[in-house]
Formats: C-alpha cells, structure tokens, sequence
C-alpha cells in the first residue's frame, strides 16, 4: 500500500538515490545505502519494481541495472498508510461492499445520496483523506 500511496502523493520520501547494477540475492537487496527499518524503491527491476523495507527477504532474485532509492518516510505518513489500509479493508472488501454497494438508490418515494463525507462507504481512499494527503503532496 505504501508504494500506491507514494504514487498518488508524487512523493516517494527520496534520501539518496543510487543508479547502476544493483544485486539481489536471498531475497535481498545488497547495499551499504540502507539502514534496517528503512523504506526504499526499486526502479528498473524486471521482477521487484516497488517500495519495500530493508532488510527484504522476499524479493526475486536478479542483477539489474536501474535505480535504488533510499527514503525518508515521516512517521506520520506511514501511521497514515496504515490507516488508510485498515479503511481499505473495511470499506473495499466483499464484507465492506455488504453494507450497501449503492452510491443512491430511490423506491417508493424515498431517496439517498451517499457523499464522501461522513459516509465513507462508497467513497475512495483518496477522496476520503484528501485533506490528509495534500500535506505530503509534490505537484509536477
């Protein structure tokens, strides 16, 4: 979920950034750039593009030659990302479709609208935390 909600702030934290032949073996990415617990980004992969934490030990293994970035991910964001995975089960999953998968309906005389606002069930993740994200949101 960190990497989508990277994508859609524009923003993926960069600290450092390497270019060149980068390793994977184990199920690991080799380097000196990366502290334990650090979030980083794999770009240029043919198996393993994405945002992950180091150290790893589910990757493919492979030698490509791209681009690993060391982040810096506030631990604000990640608290966010953690939220936003937690609404994403209740609200996006069959359970979650359960408590209406209807935006409006209308019978009989009577009618609702469901807004994104208090009623977060037929809402997006992005729409329902706007306000949240546009702190950490990098414009082109």
């Amino acid at each position: 979920m960190l990497y989508e909600l990277c994508l859609e702030l524009n923003n993926f934290f960069e600290y450092a950034r390497y270019i060149g032949d980068v390793a994977i073996v184990d199920g690991n990415v080799q380097t000196e750039l990366l502290e334990d617990g650090q979030y980083f980004r794999i770009v240029g992969s043919v198996f393993n593009d994405g945002v992950y934490q180091y150290p790893q030990r589910q990757l493919k293994d492979e030698v490509y030659h791209g681009g690993l970035w060391a982040m810096a991910v506030p631990a604000e964001v990640i608290a966010l990302n953690a939220e936003i995975d937690a609404w994403k089960q209740k609200y996006l999953t069959l359970d979650g479709q359960a408590l209406s998968p209807y935006t409006s309906e209308s019978f009989g005389g009577y009618s609702y609208t469901k807004g994104a606002s208090g009623d977060t069930s037929s809402a997006s993740w992005q729409g329902v935390f706007a306000n949240r994200l546009n702190k950490w949101r990098k414009f082109k």
